[in-house]
């Protein structure tokens, strides 16, 4: 590379804005910044084809920073580069509505990729984002027209790689050849609380070596040139790539740097003074010499490489225009016109055929249908396919040298769960993958991170009660969907029959601001009769699903207990006591509905009744003080599932019982 200042120059440029900016917070982290900014100048500068001016450019490589604690060694690469990412931005780091916030935040800063944070999420991720790449190219790429052909670069540090999530991907990652997967490694020694010879003594290049990985050891973290070669031995290596750099955190501060002192704090005024000193970087705080800035910019050379690519789909776009209007509409995430009409039609069978099965089942028939038109549906289970049901008929499972649309993720469900992100992200896919309910623990916090990223992951938990039976309490959800749905911007569908399940499937496929969980039941569960409108009405979260004239009473229910909610409801009608029934599917969905409509179906005054196998709390919230809930405060008991619904009161007459008391 020429270049006018030196390498040591584009490297301390890096440190100082990432002291600068945690000294003006008092907050942050600047001890990895400044111990892997050689390794930043070395991909970012020598490797990494990306465009400031067009951050969502299609055939981009990807840059994750899993890490993501030191966010200020990405957010000094952005502003360096040309990114719209101003110098006040900078300055204003870690305060309120600033495009530079503690963490990276997806859709907040112009080419920050994925947000980080949570140590592992972020590699994790990146497995997803190289399958993604991987399966596109295989899909799209034609002779001598590769238009999807780019790498996935990850920084990591010892955190990441200690997290079990990262096992769980990247064991996946070398099964599959992720050849496109280069992770540079921050091997410092250095963690919160110490040197982490005392707690982590893994000999991680034979971890990787045992996963398949491609492991460059030992390289010198802060030579540009031996970072530079191990980056060009990882690209041609046919597989994913572990580049191990050997580091000192805080490099540059003299009597901090290589200590824990410098990792999660500000090195204060002396400190700075003493690095500035010891670095020669003689510019104020937050002033960058134009030369610097001269050599770091790659909005030249961005444009360029998305011009070459961009008459390379030219040609494409002759010979394949289908194949060229289709990866587009994907990388849009645009849905193709005919899903609309497909919906609309399988609904209609649905009412046709009124069958009663259970909804995990009926949430593969739901998948078979959409994916005739949704080309871009990624199923997968970890490792439960055959009792989650998110295969279909035409299925394809993909391998090491097998490019398909359904993943064997193995026992791995929180590295699924991320992985489904990082495809999310990447864009080309509609990701769903699937696990026992009682899992989603595992899960959670990749939950967390699609909530808080408001991208369309699809998320399939499936026995989702004391329903599941003999398996026992180690597996049946109490508590789950409650804890789900305190997870803002996350919808959750728990369907009670064919027609509600093809629905929450067609709604949760629609949601392109945020994740959805579905939820489904082992046991089968009968069809409900429902008008036009009532269909419609799913849609919208909760809607009645039988009324009376006159209703003295409301039972509110959700998946299988709303077959119980109508036995309740005949018991009484027998007994002259009028009472409405509301499904709720989806209570995350009717919340946002306007006041009108949910006055119209939780008409005030009239006293109400919940019924859901799980934790009661939450209903209150519908029912008031004064209402009841018929739920599970226990943890359930080894039985056959109808044994256990009624020793637990899951019963007509416990609901009928409880409406009586509500009106008396």
């Amino acid at each position: 590379m020429t270049s006018t200042p030196s390498t040591n120059r584009m490297a301390n440029a890096i440190r100082a804005l990432a002291m600068d900016a945690v000294q003006k917070a008092n907050s942050g982290h600047p001890g990895m910044p400044m111990g892997m900014a050689e390794i930043a100048v070395a991909l970012w500068a020598r490797h990494y084809r990306h465009n400031p001016a067009n951050p969502r450019w299609i055939n981009r490589d990807r840059f994750v920073l899993s890490n993501g604690h030191g966010s200020m060694l990405l957010y000094a690469l952005l502003h360096l580069t040309g990114h719209e990412l101003a110098m006040d931005e900078i300055r204003n780091f870690r305060q309120l509505h600033s495009k530079t916030p503690g963490h990276p935040e997806y859709e907040i800063t112009p080419g920050v990729e994925t947000s980080t944070g949570p140590l592992g999420q972020g590699i994790t991720n990146a497995v997803g984002m190289a399958l993604a790449e991987k399966l596109l190219a295989a899909h799209f790429n034609r002779p001598g027209l590769d238009v999807i052909d780019h790498h996935t670069y990850v920084f990591a540090g010892d955190g990441c790689l200690m997290e079990g999530i990262s096992h769980e991907a990247c064991s996946l990652a070398g099964t599959l050849g992720l050849s496109k997967l280069v992770v540079l490694y921050d091997d410092n020694g250095i963690s919160i609380d110490g040197k982490v010879e005392g707690w982590f003594t893994d000999d991680t290049p034979k971890r990787f070596e045992a996963y398949g990985w491609n492991v460059i050891r030992a390289v010198d973290g802060h030579d540009v040139d031996a970072i530079d070669a191990a980056i060009r031995q990882a690209r041609d290596a046919g597989k994913p790539t572990l580049i191990c750099c050997r580091t000192v955190i805080g490099k540059g501060a003299p009597t901090l740097q290589g200590s824990d002192k410098v990792h999660g704090a500000a090195l204060g005024d002396k400190e700075i003074a003493l690095t500035r000193e010891a670095l020669g970087w003689s510019d104020q705080p937050f002033e960058i010499p134009a030369d610097v800035y001269a050599d770091w910019d790659a909005r030249e050379s961005g444009a360029r490489v998305e011009g070459d690519w961009n008459n390379l789909f030219g040609l494409y776009q002759e010979k394949y225009p289908q194949e060229a209007a289709e990866l587009q509409r994907r990388m849009k995430g645009e849905l193709p016109a005919g899903f609309d009409e497909t919906v609309r039609s399988y609904i209609a069978s649905c009412v046709e055929k009124q069958e009663t099965i259970a909804t995990r089942k009926a949430s593969q028939n739901a998948i078979q249908a959409l994916a005739q038109v949704l080309p871009e549906f990624l199923g997968g289970s970890a490792d439960l396919t055959g009792s989650n049901l998110t295969n279909w008929k035409e299925s394809v499972p993909v391998r090491y040298n097998q490019p398909g649309n359904h993943i064997n993720y193995g026992v791995r469900e929180f590295g699924m769960s991320a992985i489904m992100n990082g495809i999310t992200l990447h864009g080309g896919f509609i990701p769903f993958g699937a696990t026992f309910l009682t899992f989603s623990d595992y899960s959670r916090n990749a939950l967390r991170m699609a909530a808080l990223m408001k991208i369309r992951t699809l998320f399939v938990f499936t026995h989702d009660s004391i329903g599941l039976g003999e398996d026992g309490p180690t597996h049946q959800s109490v508590e789950h969907i409650s804890s789900l749905r305190l997870i803002p911007n996350l919808d959750n569908w728990r369907p009670c029959d064919t027609v509600e399940s093809a629905v929450a499937w067609a709604e949760s496929v629609r949601r392109r601001n945020g994740p959805s969980t579905l939820i489904f039941s082992r046991q089968n569960l009968p069809f409900m009769p429902r008008n036009e409108a009532q269909i419609a009405d799913i849609a919208r979260g909760g809607y009645v699903l039988r009324d009376a004239p006159d209703a003295k009473a409301i039972i509110i229910a959700t998946g299988s207990e709303v077959e119980l909610a109508i036995k309740a409801a005949d018991a009484l009608a027998q007994q002259g006591i009028a009472v409405r029934v509301v499904s709720m599917p989806c209570t995350d969905v009717f919340d946002r509905q306007d006041a009108s409509y949910k006055a119209s179906v939780l008409t005030k005054g009239i006293p109400r009744v919940a019924v859901e196998a799980g934790v009661s709390d939450f209903w209150y919230k519908y029912v008031g003080l004064e209402g009841a809930v018929i739920g599970i405060d226990t943890f359930g008991e080894s039985a056959p599932a109808g044994v256990l619904f009624k020793h637990f009161g899951f019963t007509p007459e416990k609901v009928a019982d409880a409406v009586k008391m509500v009106l008396a």
